[in-house]
């Protein structure tokens, strides 16, 4: 995994199970819920969410949509944006620009920021395409990619020079320039995102943004996520 590839948890809904738990309790219940007088735990809320709404597949999943979670995600390549943004029901993205934000490509071209700090190259090393054809990412190559890299850098610090407009100049950088983004789940959606962008045969670097957010949906919600690690993660059964 590249070592600049960050994820980091902005917000979450405390206690999400006993939430979840709640609203699914609502549905069959006389009550009000929020006035009885005892409430099971948040381990057991995830527990019971897990046998009488996940269990079975019955796909009644409109109670995860209650909790919220937020992400900070750092240093990853665009395209993982874009593959990221196409599946976005019932998910919010905040995207770093390339309009206002050319300082660090600018930085780069004149030595004052690591050149791979802005833009992303896979490591060299042996490859598979989706069809199954195999091929190698060799050092040499790797260095005229890199290359490639600084001169679009210093190309666009010019274009800029001669007052065209950033959003103009940015044409000419290599598509995988690294990108921030904040994005915002529910435990559905984030289900949903693993679903297709954890499986195995996803882009690398997806995958490698679905890893990393991994930890923190166990860290948030353990039993649901134990239950999903179990039965879902990387084996592409879609989500209602």
């Amino acid at each position: 995994m590249d070592s600049k590839f960050r994820v980091e948890t902005l917000s979450a809904t405390d206690n999400p199970q006993t939430t979840i738990w709640a609203a699914m309790h609502q549905d069959y219940s006389e009550g009000f819920v929020f006035d009885e007088p005892v409430k099971p735990s948040e381990q057991d809320c995830g527990l019971l969410t897990v046998k009488h709404l996940l269990k079975g597949g019955r796909g009644h999943y409109g109670p995860l949509e209650h909790a919220q979670i937020a992400f900070n995600v750092g240093w990853f390549p665009h395209s993982v944006m874009q593959q990221a943004r196409t599946h976005r029901v019932g998910i919010s993205f905040d995207v770093q620009s390339f309009r206002y934000t050319g300082r660090r490509i600018i930085q780069a071209a004149k030595g004052k920021l690591p050149l791979e700090e802005v833009f992303y190259l896979r490591p060299a090393g042996n490859y598979t395409d989706r069809k199954g054809k195999k091929y190698a990412y060799s050092l040499q190559q790797r260095g005229l990619d890199l290359n490639h890299c600084r001169a679009a850098a210093h190309r666009y610090s010019e274009l800029l020079d001669h007052g065209y407009a950033e959003e103009h100049a940015r044409s000419i950088l290599p598509f995988d320039t690294r990108q921030h983004f904040v994005v915002s789940f529910s435990m559905r959606s984030l289900m949903h995102f693993l679903d297709l962008r954890a499986k195995l045969d996803a882009q690398l670097e997806i995958q490698q943004l679905c890893e990393l957010m991994w930890p923190a949906f166990y860290k948030w919600s353990p039993e649901i996520a134990s239950w999903y690690g179990e039965n879902r993660l990387h084996k592409a059964r879609l989500s209602p």
